[in-house]
């Protein structure tokens, strides 16, 4: 027997021990134990986790299995050439055509590849070569524009004399245009459109895409002038007129076709007149009425022109 043990409400009670791992205590209940696993239990439970682990290595050989006999298919799938057709090439190229016209771009893509992959030779293959860019064009996502870039360097590398290289140059521009960003964020990719943009029109000037590149050249520019222009008139808003006089210079410098200088004009002027320089801001004003018809700023520079020229008259009569 085992020492005393304290019981409920202060009452002393004693505990047998009995060899079935249970105790007794002297009032005649039965207080349990845990028992400890026997060796037939533990071999029972090593058992099932060996038959548990077992099973979850088969399911991952079936699925291996599964995806297998899954791509299998598919590369059977991709046998897209009729047997004993003459012209593969020919025919890939026409369905690769038609599916991108459905715009089925991954359908369309898997002939156009066939092409470049397996007919190094054809005459089709330049222009399998573009229709690939194009599926990955009109995906438009960001990584499909990102291949689509990829695609058209490759063509303009592997195909620089190619009578479709015009159309190649404009469409990497393009890829660039697509991604470009609002005016107050970065303007790496804007710079990266300006760019092929203006060497389309460097390198092909009797294209019949010229209009299009000049149009898209000078959204981008616009773009680009655009977030100098957000710069100069925070400068001018927050009163530190020498930094908003030189970004303002610098964007008229750089883009004198922005389509909203007249704003450029219009602060700059002001600028001037803020710092006590109205002879220099006098020719601003002076632009912004001569090359804008409509403005908001229209009437406020006419005011202001009339303004600067009376003081000036008068000073010359004193």
């Amino acid at each position: 027997m085992r020492r005393p043990a304290a019981g409920p409400a202060g009452v002393i009670s004693a505990v047998y021990n009995v060899g079935d791992g249970s105790r007794i205590p002297i009032d005649g209940r039965l207080a349990s134990v845990p028992e400890q696993p026997s060796r037939a239990d533990r071999a029972l439970k090593l058992q099932v986790s060996m038959s548990v682990r077992m099973c979850r290595r088969c399911l991952a050989a079936l699925l291996i299995v599964g995806a297998g006999a899954l791509m299998a298919s598919c590369a059977a799938k991709k046998t897209i050439v009729p047997t004993g057709m003459l012209e593969a090439d020919k025919y890939l190229f026409t369905r690769g055509t038609e599916l991108a016209g459905k715009k089925k771009w991954l359908q369309s893509r898997e002939y156009f590849r066939q092409i470049v992959d397996n007919y190094p030779q054809s005459s089709f293959r330049p222009d399998a070569k573009l229709g690939l860019g194009d599926t990955y064009l009109g995906e438009g996502t960001s990584e499909s524009l990102v291949l689509a870039q990829n695609e058209f360097k490759e063509f303009l590398t592997f195909f620089p004399t190619n009578p479709r290289a015009d159309y190649a140059q404009f469409k990497l521009g393009f890829t660039h245009f697509r991604q470009m960003p609002t005016a107050d964020r970065d303007q790496t990719e804007t710079r990266q459109a300006v760019v092929e943009f203006a060497l389309f029109i460097q390198r092909y000037p009797n294209s019949t895409l010229l209009p299009e590149a000049k149009e898209k050249l000078r959204e981008s520019r616009n773009r680009l002038s655009e977030s100098d222009y957000k710069v100069g008139f925070f400068y001018w808003r927050s009163k530190w007129y020498p930094g908003a006089v030189d970004r303002f210079r610098s964007l008229l410098a750089n883009d004198p076709g922005y389509a909203r200088r007249d704003a450029v004009y219009f602060h700059l002027a002001d600028c001037f007149v803020k710092i006590g320089s109205p002879a220099q801001a006098l020719p601003y004003y002076d632009k912004l009425i001569a090359e804008f018809e409509k403005s908001e700023y229209l009437a406020a520079s006419q005011k202001a022109a009339a303004g600067i020229k009376a003081q000036m008259a008068s000073e010359i009569k004193k």
